[in-house]
């Protein structure tokens, strides 16, 4: 990319000077006869570069360079000082102004040529990491709006189904407490926070009639809503960024004896998500009152939770909840 030059000098012959010493250097070369000329084209073209002189009527180059250095647009632009002005005081006024530079009159062609290469790469460097961080900073906000539908999502599923509402919420916050007691790693704590909120995703694509049936289910109504899991995964592998939650909504009513649902997985075959989350969901599932039954004493969960270690749920699993629940 051509790095633009904006030369600033109310005399013909100095801003012919500086021409011809960059000409053919690879820039473009803009020009203003006074100080705020330059402040105008300053904002119209964004210089890499501006090459200020000093001695100028009305405004001169320390004003300008004040000015310029107060607007936000334009406060960061490398600002190099050219002056007959050799003395200390115009060297420290020039520096104390904003300027990042200071060359004297009559110029070096060579040293006016490296000082500017200098300047435009460090300016370039800076660009890129400003450029790099504005990425970043639309990146986190891009999955801030993600985590923000995603909630909405779980909310809309509570809303849906009353007779769990809060849940959601309540299994998100337990299964990230036992993960991290799994030594789950910390940037795969969010996949687990997102799969534990979308874990019942898949029951938007059960009916009402079955969903919210207050009497026993037939046989042919669990075969249906045995399907959850797998409108879960149908849903969610196709949005990328989602794929690495979908280890809970996929699999967290398989069981460690392998007589769980959709796959019948066994064992390690499950993945260690679906393993952490299967206890939360039970757990809170009978500690809540539901309109077929009132919520379980805690120590009978307890209790039934660890006559499931081996069968439903994994051993070292429930081991971990034990030692988290005290």
């Amino acid at each position: 990319m051509t790095s633009i030059i904006l030369i600033v000098d109310d005399d013909p012959a100095g801003r012919q000077t500086l021409e011809s010493i960059l000409d053919e250097q690879g820039y473009q070369l803009e020009m203003a006869e006074n100080g705020l000329q330059a402040i105008e084209m300053a904002h119209k073209f964004l210089p890499d570069v501006i090459l200020l002189d000093v001695m100028m009527p009305d405004m001169d180059g320390f004003e300008v360079c004040q000015r310029i250095r107060s607007e936000p647009t334009l406060a960061e632009i490398p600002i190099i000082m050219l002056t007959a002005l050799d003395d200390r005081k115009s060297l420290l006024d020039g520096l104390e102004a904003g300027a990042d530079d200071y060359i004297t009159k009559p110029y070096d062609r060579f040293e006016l040529r490296a000082r500017l290469i200098g300047i435009t790469r460090l300016n370039r460097y800076r660009k890129l990491l400003d450029d790099r961080t504005n990425i970043e900073q639309a990146h986190l906000q891009l999955l801030d709006a993600y985590d923000a539908t995603i909630e909405g999502w779980s909310r809309a599923m509570d809303l849906r189904d009353k007779e769990t509402e809060g849940h959601t919420k309540r299994v998100t916050i337990l299964s990230d407490r036992l993960a991290r007691l799994a030594g789950i790693a910390e940037e795969e704590l969010l996949f687990i926070r997102r799969g534990s909120l979308l874990h019942d995703i898949g029951k938007l694509g059960v009916p009402d009639a079955i969903l919210l049936k207050p009497e026993p289910l037939t046989d042919e109504e669990w075969a249906i809503m045995r399907k959850h899991p797998q409108y879960a995964y149908d849903m969610i592998h196709p949005i990328e960024y989602l794929r690495p939650a979908l280890d809970i909504p996929h699999c967290h009513h398989e069981k460690w004896d392998g007589s769980g649902y959709p796959r019948g997985l066994k064992g390690e075959e499950i993945p260690l998500p679906a393993r952490i989350f299967a206890i939360i969901d039970v757990w809170d599932a009978l500690t809540s009152d539901r309109p077929y039954r009132p919520a379980w004493e805690k120590q009978k969960v307890m209790e039934y939770i660890n006559e499931e270690s081996g069968k439903q749920f994994d051993p070292h699993i429930v081991e971990l909840f034990n030692q988290m629940m005290g």
